[in-house]
């Protein structure tokens, strides 16, 4: 994970509680669940230890990937964003014009997107294909149901 994400400062900060809870709270129950499961016999054949280690890879691995994001993530402030092109952070107002309907998308990372809360992935097709587009421009986007066109009408935070 070498790519920088684009987070708010709110995103950010639930990263590092989550991070910082996996820490303190998961690992060392997952440490207990080892000894536990230790103390039960032969570990050739105790099934018990065997999941506790793998639910120790599990969390470990985890605990890794998110360090990594940790480290590439950069803090966006929304009020140094400009609102001339559809940016991160941006909210955009857009108009399919297959269906002539009207959708507000705000342009998000990855980690942040949410589809039924109107945030849309910087990195998916529909939020590459409107990334620096102005007001009036037109974004051609390709989708598996074919070429979609999306008119910005608004861009605002």
């Amino acid at each position: 994970m070498s790519d920088i994400q684009y987070v708010t400062k709110e995103t950010f900060e639930q990263m590092r509680a989550e991070l910082q809870h996996m820490r303190s709270v998961d690992r060392p129950a997952a440490s207990r669940a080892i000894g536990e499961a230790r103390e039960k016999g032969d570990l050739k054949e105790n099934a018990e230890y065997d999941a506790a280690k793998e639910a120790q890879g599990l969390l470990e691995a985890r605990i890794a990937a998110l360090e990594g994001a940790i480290a590439t993530a950069r803090i966006v402030d929304e009020s140094n964003i400009d609102t001339s092109k559809v940016s991160i952070l941006t909210k955009v107002r857009v108009t399919n014009l297959n269906t002539k309907k009207q959708v507000t998308y705000q342009i998000v990372s990855e980690k942040e997107a949410d589809l039924k809360a109107g945030k849309i992935s910087v990195g998916s097709p529909i939020g590459k294909g409107l990334l620096g587009k102005q007001i009036g421009e037109v974004a051609e986007v390709t989708a598996p149901v074919g070429v979609l066109k999306f008119k910005v009408e608004e861009i605002s935070i």
